[in-house]
């Protein structure tokens, strides 16, 4: 079966079938819609995908995090095939489905946000999701403002792509909305030289609190936005003692706390929310918005949050016609069901130990491996040309990239300088295919470096 199949390159790549495909899509899609790839997936089961020249590939992007439970699962398809003989679609403005209350329900309950009794909506990516989360803030708190950070990735649309910090993702597309103000996330590796770890979060907590001298007063601030691992930034855990610091301020001053948990949930981390990390240590946020893995592929997103915001909100600010999709509901459902039978999220801890253990011996052995960090199954490894300067190296990390696709192995850059490697690997991944993929890895390093 593909699930248990290892990497097989038959071809030079592309292969035929799917250069004459990637050729058609030259034609037909946008060229800013890029893709480095050159394979075209014709099915895929578990952690592998074959493309249409019979290549077999071990995929480590896992859609960019929406694949925790991989590709095709049975019981997934078994789910949404039920629910499509019943109907696809019911708006919830106009027809309430069952389907979107129980979710909601099931969501309410593994959501580690403030409050005892919590809401949840539904709607379709996670801009989206991010965008309602700034409204719902808004209007609970009757503020103007938020503050994101410096390496933020929270999509591209208007509102979103202002909240971005790396401004190739919205080059050329202003003006854009007022009220977001940026304040510089704790980026230990890259942090203040000679400090330690105390040191340096003490550092980022008064840059933190600078924001409200140098941009926007603290009264006038509806809430933070961060990610608790940076995605597109690099793959950067937000330190624990900092997000304490951090939630002390903003219990202090009024300002609500927004986890975007769009790549870093359903067992990513080792629990369901690294949020759940945050709520152990007394920090939860103040709302929580997921995407990605929520359905398995299908476009669902969420926002959730105390009963208390949500009753504040005032009605015709959120909803939407595709929010909460029945299709959709019937996937994520299913989703967490499997997340939590299977204990994926301790299968998430084993891979990280696994691969960590490697990860690190590659730090200690290459001078290009800078840095290696992350949580649970949400791990980068950043590369430079030298441990002293630390300068980085994206050149290496493309190499290293097209060398790995030519051996079956997918990974994907990340970071402001795209010299970090990203790991996003589907939880289901058997432990012959994650040996391999790191044998994959650490050849694609010595070939490259």
């Amino acid at each position: 079966m593909l699930r248990d199949a290892l990497p097989k390159i038959k071809t030079t790549l592309p292969g035929p079938k799917a250069k004459a495909i990637i050729d058609r899509r030259g034609d037909a899609v946008p060229d800013a819609i890029k893709c480095p790839y050159p394979c075209v997936i014709s099915r895929g089961e578990g952690a592998m995908f074959e493309d249409v020249d019979g290549n077999i590939f071990l995929d480590w992007v896992g859609g960019v995090g929406v694949l925790n439970i991989g590709y095709s699962h049975p019981e997934l398809i078994e789910a949404v095939k039920e629910q499509s003989h019943k109907y696809f679609h019911a708006m919830m403005n106009i027809v309430t489905h069952e389907g979107y209350i129980e979710l909601a329900e099931k969501m309410n309950q593994i959501i580690p946000v403030k409050g005892e009794k919590r809401k949840t909506m539904f709607v379709n990516s996670g801009a989206e999701a991010i965008e309602n989360a700034v409204k719902i803030a808004k209007s609970f708190t009757k503020r103007p403002n938020i503050i994101v950070f410096s390496g933020a990735f929270h999509g591209r649309t208007l509102l979103a792509s202002a909240m971005t910090s790396k401004k190739a993702y919205s080059s050329g597309i202003g003006p854009f909305p007022d009220g977001v103000y940026r304040a510089e996330f704790p980026y230990l590796f890259r942090g203040p030289t000679g400090y330690t770890e105390e040191e340096t979060i003490a550092y980022y907590v008064e840059k933190f609190k600078k924001v409200f001298e140098e941009a926007s007063p603290v009264d006038y601030v509806a809430a933070i936005v961060l990610e608790p691992v940076q995605g597109e930034g690099g793959f950067i855990p937000a330190p624990l003692e900092w997000v304490k610091a951090v939630r002390k301020i903003c219990n202090e001053n009024g300002i609500l706390m927004i986890a975007d948990e769009i790549q870093t949930g359903f067992a990513r981390s080792g629990k369901m929310f690294v949020s759940n990390y945050w709520a152990e240590a007394g920090c939860a946020p103040d709302i929580i918005t997921t995407a990605k893995s929520i359905a398995g592929g299908i476009p669902l997103s969420a926002v959730t949050a105390s009963a208390e915001i949500f009753d504040g909100v005032k009605s015709g600010i959120i909803g939407g016609t595709f929010g909460g999709n029945a299709l959709a509901c019937a996937s994520a459902l299913k989703v967490i069901e499997i997340i939590e039978r299977d204990n994926l999220c301790a299968r998430s801890l084993e891979i990280e130990n696994k691969c960590k253990e490697r990860f690190n011996l590659w730090k200690e052995n290459y001078e290009e491996v800078g840095d290696v960090r992350g949580i649970g199954c949400m791990m980068g490894i950043e590369f430079v040309t030298d441990k002293k300067s630390k300068n980085p190296n994206p050149k290496l990390v493309s190499d290293i990239i097209s060398y790995a696709t030519t051996k079956g192995l997918i990974v994907e850059s990340a970071g402001n300088y795209s010299n970090v490697i990203r790991f996003l690997c589907p939880l289901v991944v058997t432990d012959a295919q994650l040996e391999c993929g790191l044998q994959i890895l650490q050849s694609a390093i010595e070939t490259c470096r």
